[in-house]
């Protein structure tokens, strides 16, 4: 049961339902999760949902790239909501589930592409160091290229504050039958 569950779409206010319509009506089609969490503070989702729209639709990230992104940082926040939303979409945009296995798991990756290899080492090294060594910054400029190191850091960061929410809050997947990916204490 989440901590906090989303306003009732008839008692909301007229800041709350404008930022709802916007939200079920651009890309995501439908308001869930961090999302319909923030609708408690209409000031925070309507740049948050911005945010997210850029990150996860019109960044210079290919799909392959973010979607690879989102599920290390969910893996790494432990984060059960996040990585069952996002582990399909990632398969589907040619991530290879044993690759998402891995990441799951925290276990050794075999990476096909170096692309994919440099933002998943730049992710959770960001993520659990919390700096990128010159090294690691200099080869994924080279790899990845600026435009993508700097959409790369904005969608770690946004997803950082996805799965800060969803752990706080305790939303779970929608899908109630789902196993944990996590284990018990995820």
């Amino acid at each position: 049961m989440p901590r906090l569950l989303p306003p009732d779409p008839e008692r909301m206010n007229e800041h709350q339902r404008r930022v709802y319509e916007a939200i079920q009506s651009g890309p995501r089609g439908r308001v869930r999760g961090p999302l319909a969490i923030w609708l408690h503070r209409p000031g925070l989702a309507e740049p948050a949902q911005a945010l997210g729209q850029y990150c996860r639709y019109d960044s210079s990230l290919p799909p392959r790239l973010s979607e690879l992104a989102i599920l290390t940082i969910a893996a790494l926040w432990r984060s059960e909501f996040e990585w069952w939303a996002h582990k399909p979409i990632a398969i589907e945009a040619g991530i290879s589930s044993d690759i998402a296995e891995g990441i799951r798991t925290g276990g050794r990756i075999e990476f096909r592409q170096q692309d994919e290899q440099v933002v998943y080492e730049f992710v959770k090294t960001l993520v659990e160091t919390r700096h990128i060594p010159e090294l690691q910054y200099r080869r994924a400029i080279e790899v990845l290229g600026q435009d993508h190191v700097v959409d790369l850091v904005g969608l770690a960061g946004y997803y950082t504050l996805i799965s800060m929410t969803l752990n706080v809050f305790e939303v779970a997947p929608a899908d109630a039958a789902a196993p944990s990916a996590f284990g018990a204490a995820g």
